[in-house]
């Protein structure tokens, strides 16, 4: 029987919904294009992008599922890697300006399917996204017993499911976002120390945690 720490899931589920509310090209592609173009073509931008995290959870599930299979002391130095990473992130974070620029410049209006696409390889070929899987996923692996492909395609999904709520969220409420972000210019300083707190608390969790 798979015995299933619920605690570790709920906290990847939390930390997921922070991010994934904390300002970023994507979600403000999804702004801008919901704005300018309607809420349908927010939402194709977003399944796209949401395809696309299908994608790298696969490449993370496989690849370093096996490497945990092989050698328990690689996995350590990959858990590390991703505690450090995630510093590291927290600090550019830090550095960056705190203020959410939205640009109404007209954006072209294209198809559904043009704009599903467009969202897709936005994320498939940003290797970012991939560097953060591999240092965000491993971290929270939830069970000793469960087959560690599938506990990867758990949190793969959870991931997706979260950020197709926000995501979705945005393109849907995006006119009323954009005027409560005009008038409410510092909820981009709450969101960026949001963000920067997530990102140190998951490190520390990391670096300190028995397992």
């Amino acid at each position: 029987m798979d015995i299933i720490n619920y605690e570790i899931l709920y906290t990847f589920a939390l930390s997921t919904l922070i991010l994934s509310l904390s300002p970023g090209p994507d979600n403000i592609f999804v702004l801008m294009q919901s704005m300018v173009n309607g809420k349908k073509n927010g939402l194709a931008v977003v399944l796209g992008l949401m395809t696309g995290c299908l994608i790298h959870t696969s490449l993370v599930a496989f690849g370093v599922s096996a490497i945990i299979e092989k050698s328990p002391t690689l996995f350590f130095i990959i858990k590390l890697f991703g505690a450090l990473y995630l510093f590291f992130l927290a600090y550019k974070v830090y550095k960056s300006d705190a203020a959410i620029q939205l640009s109404e410049n007209s954006l072209p209006d294209k198809s559904l399917g043009q704009l599903f696409r467009q969202g897709f390889m936005m994320n498939v070929l940003n290797p970012k996204v991939s560097i953060f899987f591999l240092a965000y996923f491993p971290l929270f692996l939830f069970s000793e017993s469960m087959n560690k492909v599938a506990q990867f395609y758990v949190l793969g999904m959870i991931f997706i499911l979260v950020s197709f709520v926000i995501f979705g969220s945005i393109a849907i409420l995006a006119g009323t976002i954009a005027e409560y972000l005009k008038k409410n210019t510092k909820i981009g300083l709450v969101l960026k120390w949001l963000q920067i707190l997530v990102f140190v608390a998951i490190g520390v969790f990391v670096l300190f945690s028995e397992k």
